[in-house]
């Protein structure tokens, strides 16, 4: 009998090979949740639209899409609308931003509270606020056009969707540059007053190019959300085609439908984000150095006449980024005859909204947001710590592939949703649970990047310590690091839950009359021409979204955000 003899050492390697921990079970499980619901549905939209009518393998949509002027002049269009509304942002943003972390400006919780409400509205109540307001027959329009001898122009087209979203994307750029210019050391203003350079000069030389990385940040940021915006476009564009309109009238037209095309045409959104990232991420890396402000800033009153000009600028900049918001809010206490608004008010518009679906519309959203956010939440703590506490190559890239959707447009994400589950095993298209996976999909990354900047902050010596008493792997986890990331956890979340309640570019593709939103209930009485009703709905989502903000400045308490 011949007998087989081992070493100790060979045991003990054999065994760690094959030993399944708890936090080796967790990757493969968010692995496996992230195949499924992320990687699976985008490997679908880029075989459909490589798809003929037929299921044949072709590249003809590709090549109708960038041969025909008419189809390639949507993603044109797209990038030419956020590359002038990211300039435009940052030119207005930024003055915002060092007003108010350099001056003690009286009302100035109002103005962040205001920068930051208008900015995280629903993505079409701007756009529909100002046809209102601006459009051929709106009320400023007519007041302008009875006083000035010429006429201003239409809201409709480039121009005026570049005004829409640069009053609402601009306080992304100031929250993000509150942070940074906190963070510059006024020493080296000192310094550099002392070697000459004063006034603008010292700004440009000085507090601009410290705050690179943020400005870069920040610019990506607000391009990201341009290039994805539909309601904005679909609203105001008119002859002024965008990738994302064209993305739904190809998927949802009424004229006709061509789902293989509109993967083709979100494949190549895809493509251009992506590249447009890497390229941030390239020259955030180059200009890639860190701020602590030994001298923090020490805030002056504006006086004279140039503090009067930085009071006028601050509120007349807030009050037309809010304006929209509270017209709308306005607007639906007006008596109206559909597209026409009459003289008197009432409550007219909210029966009717009563009436047309305001109950569910409600719960779903409440009750989409919630549970979207609950699992949101689960998923970002635990790949947090993976990430932080555990980093391996398997690790690494579930973080990367967690951020996947802060660069891709929600059509894209929509459409793959459809093509993935839209048979059996998991025929999941029209319900509730395909509305949630959308909805933690596409806003997932606010809480992960929080959540993982929090505890990159956080010692590991209280978890050791824990260890060390005889807690737990679980225990010592739920019990001291949990709490201790609480607070980056809230503030993350808290950005999850409004961007949630105001979705709608993935939403459309994806909702029905049991799964619509407030979002969805006010943009098709939009397209209804149903004027007074859609004020009703959007109203509403204002006040929700409003409640949401005052939620997330009672945990965050600072003038910044952690992504």
């Amino acid at each position: 009998m011949t007998t087989i003899m081992t070493t100790p050492g060979a045991q003990t390697r054999r065994g760690r090979f094959f030993k399944l921990d708890m936090w080796t079970a967790t990757s493969l499980g968010l692995l496996l949740l992230f195949g499924l619901f992320l990687l699976y549905p985008l490997f679908g939209v880029l075989k459909e639209s490589v798809l003929d009518g037929e299921g044949g393998f072709t590249f003809a949509n590709f090549a109708k899409f960038f041969a025909n002027d008419y189809y390639f002049g949507t993603i044109r269009n797209s990038f030419m609308v956020s590359l002038a509304v990211t300039v435009v942002s940052l030119v207005i943003g930024v003055p915002f931003s060092y007003f108010y972390t350099f001056f003690k400006l009286r009302g100035a919780k109002f103005l962040f509270v205001g920068a930051v409400l208008s900015c995280m509205s629903a993505p079409f109540i701007g756009a529909y606020a100002w046809i209102l307001l601006l459009g051929r027959n709106g009320i400023a329009t007519r007041l302008l056009e009875a006083v000035l001898p010429f006429s201003i122009g239409s809201i409709y087209g480039f121009g005026g969707i570049v005004l829409v979203l640069s009053l609402k994307l601009f306080p992304l750029v100031s929250v993000y540059m509150n942070a940074a210019f906190r963070s510059v050391d006024i020493s080296l203003l000192e310094a550099a007053s002392l070697m000459g350079s004063t006034g603008l000069r010292r700004i440009w030389q000085v507090m601009i190019r410290l705050t690179v990385p943020t400005l870069l940040a920040a610019s990506l940021l607000v391009f990201m959300r341009a290039f994805a915006d539909f309601g904005t476009p679909m609203l105001i564009g008119e002859g002024y085609r965008t990738f994302t309109v064209e993305i739904y009238n190809q998927y949802l037209g009424e004229i006709g439908q061509n789902h293989n095309f509109a993967a083709a045409i979100g494949i190549v959104g895809v493509v251009v984000t992506a590249a447009v990232f890497l390229l941030q991420k390239f020259a955030a890396n180059k200009f890639s150095f860190s701020l602590k402000a030994g001298s923090p800033v020490q805030k002056r009153r504006p006086r004279g006449i140039g503090g009067a000009l930085v009071y006028l600028y601050m509120y007349a900049l807030i009050g037309l980024a809010l304006l929209p918001q509270l017209y709308i809010v306005y607007l639906s206490f007006r008596n109206n005859n559909q597209v026409v608004f009459l003289p008197g008010y009432s409550l007219d518009n909210y029966r009717q909204a009563m009436s047309r679906l305001l109950g569910r519309s409600v719960y779903n959203t409440i009750f989409f947001a919630v549970v979207a956010l609950v699992i949101i939440i689960a998923v970002s703590v635990l790949l947090a710590y993976l990430v932080v506490r555990r980093s391996n190559a398997v690790n690494n890239f579930l973080d990367t592939v967690s951020m996947l959707p802060y660069i891709m447009p929600g059509a894209v994400i929509g459409i793959g949703l459809v093509i993935a589950f839209n048979s059996p095993p998991l025929a999941l298209t029209g319900t509730m649970t395909v509305m949630i996976i959308m909805l933690v999909i596409r806003r997932m990354p606010y809480t992960i990047r929080s959540a993982t900047a929090t505890l990159m902050h956080l010692p590991m010596s209280m978890e050791e310590a824990a260890r060390s008493l005889g807690a737990s792997k679980l225990k010592a986890f739920w019990r001291i690091t949990v709490p201790m990331m609480s607070a980056g956890v809230a503030s993350g979340a808290v950005l999850s839950f409004v961007a949630i309640v105001t979705e709608m570019s993935a939403g459309i593709i994806l909702y029905n009359n049991q799964t619509i939103t407030l979002t969805m209930s006010a943009y098709v009485a939009i397209t209804r021409g149903s004027y007074g009703l859609a004020c009703a709905f959007s109203a509403i989502l204002t006040v929700l979204t409003a409640v949401l903000l005052a939620v997330y400045l009672k945990f965050t308490k600072e003038e910044d955000v952690k992504m």
